[in-house]
């Protein structure tokens, strides 16, 4: 997400000159080129109205400070703006209620309101420890409660059965009994969606509500509508007591204008954001954090928290040890390093959290495929673990029986034992010159010497 929207700022930002104070003169062809990347990322025209002029109050006049230039001291005005317009700080789920604390998700058909009712589901189990129990009021899409069931059973949270000839009420009601007799935490229940805004959904849902009096009341919505999610959200937020939004598929999202529109247009926070496909694919949406992204600043507390997430620790340990006693990095390892990889939403999910890396991803993204990278698993996960430890004895009819059992090509398996031939020398390298050398191998595998997307 904000790609787009990064590159634009990234450049236009760079371009103001200026002595010792911000000026309206020195500010105003920056202003219309932040005005243009706010448009193109299709935020919503009040919102830039109303972004831009604050901008401008808040720079114009300002004393540049000694250790800054003056665009950096431009760039501090619009990531304070950038961090208002999307809610001062991260606002968690309010479940301090009588058990069970009821959250209630709504948003029209498609916009990925089962999964994110699962993926949410999961969160609170894992990282809060609460027991939930998911029931789904969809009784015009059967495949929507069977959905959910088997979400739950994946995901190992209870879920409560309903069938398409019961009303919403009717299901809603006797789940928050159960979750009373059995001592749940949290009962989350997903309603149905349409395929666009009606007064008989609206007031469907809205005796639901009164009828369950959820403690939140969650707006699921898809980033990639643009505009559209924000009218949308508004339209929700006219008929239900919203308390906050879910933002799914940001992931594909390039532009970015969802999640800078939102807040403004319905004056309720963005909680969450859904970032890809898994189950656990659900991250709590900080401000501060993707106003720093956006700016091409990275996102470096976030990147933090997906290792300490995604990583398994014994393996990472397992493997220091391993390059500590100076023992060969083989291609199981190599294969575990990816696996984490894509646990962390693989490579550029990676690339945009990372500092400065706006300015170099216009050179590399055509090399990074995160296709690529489920190939390379693909081929090792067709080689026996002998030939995983020792590549070298992969030869002609094995190359062949690799490339068949991975449903690729025998070229495929030669770039990736070339590629895993230039890792190896670089981790002996970094294994004889320790932090520095590590440093300068990153360097010049950045700077092209080591190429692990084979383009």
């Amino acid at each position: 997400m904000f790609e787009n929207l990064t590159d634009r700022l990234s450049k236009t930002l760079k371009n103001i000159s200026g002595k010792g104070r911000l000026t309206e003169e020195n500010i105003k062809e920056t202003l219309r080129e932040v005005r243009m990347a706010l448009l193109e990322a299709d935020v919503a025209l009040p919102v830039i109205r109303e972004f831009v002029n604050r901008v401008k109050e808040g720079a114009v006049g300002v004393e540049v400070s000694k250790s800054l230039t003056p665009g950096q001291e431009f760039i501090k005005i619009v990531q304070a703006e950038l961090e208002a317009v999307m809610g001062a700080s991260n606002e968690a789920l309010n479940l301090a209620a009588q058990p069970p604390a009821v959250v209630l998700m709504a948003g029209l058909q498609g916009a990925g309101k089962t999964t994110s009712v699962g993926k949410l589901s999961k969160l609170l189990k894992e990282r809060d420890k609460k027991k939930v129990l998911v029931v789904s009021a969809d009784v015009y899409r059967p495949a929507a409660i069977k959905q959910l069931e088997t979400l739950a059973t994946d995901i190992g949270v209870d879920f409560f059965p309903s069938t398409a000839d019961q009303k919403p009420i009717d299901i809603a009601l006797a789940a928050i009994d159960q979750a009373r007799k059995k001592f749940y935490d949290v009962l989350i229940v997903d309603t149905a969606g349409r395929l666009a805004i009606d007064e008989e959904m609206m007031s469907e849902i809205q005796d639901l509500h009164r009828a369950v009096n959820p403690v939140e009341t969650l707006f699921v919505v898809d980033a990639m509508t643009g505009q559209d999610a924000a009218n949308t959200a508004k339209a929700f937020g006219d008929a239900l007591p919203l308390t906050g939004v879910v933002l799914t598929k940001v992931d594909g999202d390039a532009r970015g204008g969802a999640a800078l529109s939102v807040r403004h247009v319905t004056g309720k926070p963005i909680k969450f954001l859904g970032v890809g496909e898994k189950t656990d694919a659900l991250e709590p949406f900080h401000p501060d954090r993707v106003a720093s992204r956006i700016l091409g600043m990275g996102d470096v507390l976030s990147l933090i928290e997906d290792l300490q997430r995604n990583v398994d620790q014994e393996k990472a340990q397992k493997l220091a040890q391993k390059f500590k006693e100076k023992k060969g990095f083989d291609l199981e390892d190599f294969r575990e390093q990816l696996g984490q990889m894509q646990n962390m939403g693989g490579m550029m999910g990676m690339l945009d959290k990372l500092p400065g890396m706006a300015n170099m991803k216009d050179g590399i993204k055509d090399k990074v495929d995160d296709r690529m990278f489920k190939q390379m698993e693909a081929i090792i996960g067709s080689m026996t673990m002998k030939e995983r430890q020792n590549p070298d004895v992969i030869k002609g009819s094995r190359k062949k029986r690799i490339a068949a059992g991975s449903g690729t090509q025998v070229q495929d398996v030669n770039r990736l034992l070339k590629q895993f031939t230039q890792m190896q020398k670089m981790m002996k390298k970094m294994q004889k010159g320790g932090m520095k050398g590590m440093m300068r191998n990153m360097q010049g595998m950045m700077g092209g010497g080591f190429n692990p997307f084979g383009r």
